[in-house]
């Protein structure tokens, strides 16, 4: 309530004080007008003024009698026509109303009016310049020059320097300072997945490019050949490249598979066994290296529960390997994941295998094709690679219905993804076949002493077909050469003094064929040269027993890997170059084996004719 009042006592002190303020206005304009009627009386009275000056005179008495001032308003006001022009007596009475009037008039209202701006552009003008270059010779003497260089460096340097210092300063400006992280962030960021794919890539970058020795001093004009005149037979002997070794992976485990990426050429897959003295370790390792970078790390780790016994690339599939196991599950591994562990891996159950896989391959082509495993209890399972949690096909290998065969090798023929041959533990080779009328175990081949621990098709194409032939190597020391038209072996070789555990024909040339034995030796042998003796032959250092051989796609390499868990990578130089005339010299020389076998069985052991 004090509030309202004394709101409204407010108000009747301003109202008070506007009426004081239009009285004292009204009085002063009483007053003027009064003083300009008596000036004007005068002006009357003056008989020196002229007739246009007092008509001047009694127009402005008039205008200012009737309230309007001589000098021009600078808001014009508008006039009633009703008024005329009054006599002096009612000019008084007038007086009061023009004065409220004209002050009314002058409280105007002022108020924002809008603008409208005009921007004219200004012409534009282009200027360029146009120069011309001329060599200008002038000719300095030596010391002129000299001088002229010493001058021109120093400031070059005194600006050089300053220029440094400008972006150096620059520098420290611009960037922003770094927080730092906290220990709890910094193992979220090491912990996360897209670091560790990054990790992964880049360190296997830089492990490849500070592994690399290439001779930078090399000398392409051929001086520094004086010093290699002794190496010019090298091309006739196996020269080692590369061994391949981890010391946490490959320590006190037996290597048991090899086998090479049909896609990448450089990529060579080694399956380990168990290592007993590392309980805690997973008992199956599969490492992928790399012959093309100096690194001596693997590319790639992986590994399962249980030992590989056979593992391999998948064909039409460049990011698999597919793995067979000690317990009969097959297992999957893809690099395409950061997981080391299979993606997918077959039930343990009666349906699919039981006993230790050692055949493991992917035959078909490219739109059609199916993984083939074969294991100790003869049983052959065909799946497909996108599902493995049942085989699609099941057989059972028995010979003659006996007892089921134990398999311990697979070759398919080149070409053929029907029929193919197995090795046994009784030492017996099988013919056998998927489909048809004969599916199963067709023929038997007999011949070894011990059982079959390794088989290889031919696989060299030419001219001549020779894919009928395959070899097969036994813990009877020996290895034998067969054909599919024939149960008994066309030939024996019989040069090695301990188990001969792996035999694999050359991809390219049609004579020659690898074989390992437990003594650490390699021997390559060319049955167009010599079917007595290999051709070249090498034993590694520490003469370990060298348990698995399989040569590159392009047959200029030979993997071996021994029972100490170490990859050995031979150059065959020129052992390996197919000539033309090699086709026909090796049917001439099949035809000549063949010709002393039938020899031999007539009369006592067979030999060839020297």
């Amino acid at each position: 309530m004090s509030d309202k009042s004394d709101l409204k006592a407010e108000l009747e002190r301003k109202k008070q004080r506007l009426a004081q303020i239009r009285e004292e206005k009204k009085r002063k304009e009483e007053e003027r007008k009064k003083k300009e009627i008596e000036s004007q009386q005068k002006t009357e009275v003056t008989p020196e003024d002229s007739d246009l000056d007092r008509k001047r005179r009694e127009t402005e008495a008039l205008l200012q009698s009737i309230g309007i001032s001589p000098e021009p308003p600078l808001v014009p006001t508008p006039i009633s026509p009703c008024k005329s022009v009054s006599t002096p007596s009612e000019t008084g009475s007038q007086d009061s109303a023009d004065g409220g009037a004209a002050g009314r008039r002058r409280m105007q209202r002022l108020g924002a009016s809008k603008i409208t701006l005009v921007d004219f552009p200004p012409k534009e003008m282009v200027f360029y310049c146009k120069e011309t270059q001329t060599p200008v010779n002038t000719h300095l003497s030596e010391e002129e020059e000299e001088d002229e260089e010493m001058m021109e460096t120093k400031p070059a340097s005194e600006s050089d320097q300053q220029n440094e210092d400008e972006t150096n300063e620059t520098k420290e400006g611009s960037f922003p300072v770094l927080r730092e992280l906290t220990e709890e962030e910094r193992q979220q960021v090491l912990h996360s997945s897209e670091f560790q794919s990054f990790f992964e890539c880049s360190i296997r970058v830089i492990e490849r490019a500070l592994a690399e020795d290439s001779d930078i001093y090399f000398d392409y004009s051929g001086r520094n050949l004086e010093d290699k005149e002794g190496d010019v037979g090298s091309g006739s002997r196996l020269s080692l490249s590369r061994v391949f070794y981890d010391e946490h992976w490959s320590k006190r485990r037996v290597i048991t598979c090899l086998d090479w990426s049909p896609q990448y050429p450089e990529l060579l897959v080694a399956s380990y066994n168990n290592n007993e003295e590392a309980p805690h370790e997973p008992d199956g390792v599969a490492l992928v290296w790399n012959i093309k970078f100096k690194k001596a790390t693997p590319e790639y780790i992986f590994h399962c529960q249980s030992p590989v016994v056979s593992v391999g690339f998948a064909r039409f599939h460049p990011n698999l390997l597919v793995g067979g196991t000690y317990s009969g599950q097959i297992v999957l591994w893809d690099n395409r994941s950061h997981r080391r562990t299979p993606v997918q891996r077959t039930p343990l159950s009666a349906a699919a295998h039981t006993h230790p896989v050692y055949c493991v391959n992917v035959v078909g082509t490219q739109n059609a094709n199916n993984l083939i495993t074969l294991s100790t209890d003869g049983k052959m399972c065909s799946w497909s690679l996108d599902m493995l949690s049942q085989p699609q096909e099941t057989m059972e290998l028995v010979y003659s219905k006996s007892k089921p065969v134990a398999v311990t090798g697979m070759a398919f023929p080149t070409g053929d993804v029907n029929n193919y041959v197995v090795g046994s533990e009784d030492g017996s080779v099988y013919n056998a076949s998927r489909h048809g009328s004969k599916a199963g175990i067709c023929d038997m081949f007999e011949g070894h002493q011990g059982p079959v621990t390794g088989i290889s098709c031919h696989s060299a194409v030419g001219p001549v077909d020779f894919s009928h032939l395959f070899i097969t190597s036994s813990f009877d020391w020996t290895v034998k050469l067969w054909s599919t038209k024939h149960n008994k072996p066309l030939y024996s070789f019989e040069d090695n003094a301990d188990y001969v555990y792996d035999v694999m024909w050359s991809p390219v040339h049609p004579a020659t064929f690898a074989a390992v034995d437990g003594m650490g030796r390699l021997d390559l042998w060319n049955l167009n040269n010599d079917t007595e003796v290999p051709t070249a032959s090498v034993t590694i250092e520490g003469a370990s027993a060298l348990n698995r051989v399989r040569w590159s796609s392009g047959g200029k390499e030979v993997a071996v890997g021994d029972s100490e868990g170490r990859v050995w990578i031979y150059d065959t130089g020129e052992l390996s170059v197919a000539h033309t005339d090699d086709w026909t010299r090796f049917a001439c020389t099949l035809m000549e084996i063949r010709a002393n076998r039938a020899d031999g069985e007539e009369e006592g052991p067979m030999e060839l004719a020297s």
